[in-house]
């Protein structure tokens, strides 16, 4: 009843005024969800925690794991201890491993990808985890608590791994798959990256947007130029199928899984051959979620995220 109530109110405001239809539109379209499943917590314990913060003030929880030497010098690691104060100084980059950092998608937080933790710290890696403003602990975004853009992620992971060190890799899942690729497109450097359920094309999804509230074309294209206008930059800019073979974008590996509801598998099959050198990993009954969860995808990412590049071919 509430989608036919919205949609019969979109369709008049599409003849009478697509712009204030294209205003609400823009506030459904970067209003987060809610659902449970994108708050779980898979990190093995706490991590220290901190905050770094944006240039308009805003600040990004931070959450940092230090890699261990081996586990016979190190006692048994609480599983519900106490995390620090938010406001703990930030670790010195120079005590530990390269970080790989953790990029959770729309919706998430920090704790979604704590599965890596373990793994990456016994291969040697410091782990480097945020939320995204408006997402989990971090300061609500420009345009208000509870709602995000991409622009959110991008700033926040160039903030975050300028405070934090050159990433040693990237573990992003679903939009953090993209908004990685926008970030590593503007001169980000990474060896490697691990993209978990992606979303290639943030804005094709708009189009489910167009069809679930019933708006027309007039009031499509001022929902287009509203999000333009908030990223500073053309929409396409976020599309990761527009990667090509000329972009100095560094090796991938693409986790996705057949039954994938919320971000399609021919989408992750679209994006690695896209991609100028990626592989793909195709996983079955996992979902959008527990793909996060599975061992086998666990121990190929940091198989990958540890494998040296190779060189490229001579000219």
């Amino acid at each position: 009843m509430r989608i036919a109530v919205l949609r019969a109110a979109f369709t008049t405001l599409d003849r009478l005024s697509p712009a204030l239809a294209s205003r609400w539109a823009l506030r459904i379209w970067c209003t987060l969800p809610s659902n449970s499943g994108r708050r779980q917590d898979n990190r093995p314990y706490p991590g220290r925690l901190s905050t770094v913060r944006l240039r308009d003030g805003r600040e990004v929880a931070v959450e940092t794991w230090l890699p261990v030497a081996s586990d016979d010098n190190v006692p048994d690691r609480p599983v519900h201890a106490p995390a620090p104060p938010v406001h703990a100084p930030t670790p010195s980059v120079s005590t530990s491993g390269r970080p790989v950092y953790l990029v959770h998608g729309w919706g998430g937080w920090r704790g979604q990808l704590g599965a890596f933790v373990e793994p990456l710290l016994q291969a040697g890696y410091r782990v480097v985890a945020f939320d995204v403003p408006s997402h989990g602990d971090s300061s609500p975004s420009a345009i208000g608590r509870g709602r995000a853009t991409a622009l959110d992620f991008t700033d926040a992971l160039a903030a975050v791994v300028a405070e934090h060190g050159e990433p040693g890799g990237i573990v992003a899942h679903s939009l953090g798959a993209a908004t990685t690729v926008r970030t590593v497109r503007d001169g980000l450097g990474t060896p490697r990256m691990v993209f978990v359920a992606p979303s290639p094309d943030p804005i094709a999804t708009l189009w489910k947007l167009q069809q679930a509230l019933g708006y027309g074309p007039r009031t499509h294209e001022r929902l287009l130029g509203r999000l333009e206008r908030l990223a500073g930059r053309p929409l396409d800019d976020f599309n990761a199928f527009l990667v090509d073979s000329e972009d100095a974008v560094p090796p991938a590996m693409i986790a996705h899984d057949r039954q994938d509801k919320e971000s399609p598998y021919q989408d992750g099959v679209r994006l690695a051959r896209t991609w100028p050198d990626a592989e793909l990993v195709t996983t079955s009954d996992l979902g959008h979620q527990r793909i996060l969860l599975d061992e086998s995808v666990l121990k190929l990412a940091v198989d990958y995220l540890t494998t040296t590049p190779a060189p490229p071919d001579p000219e």
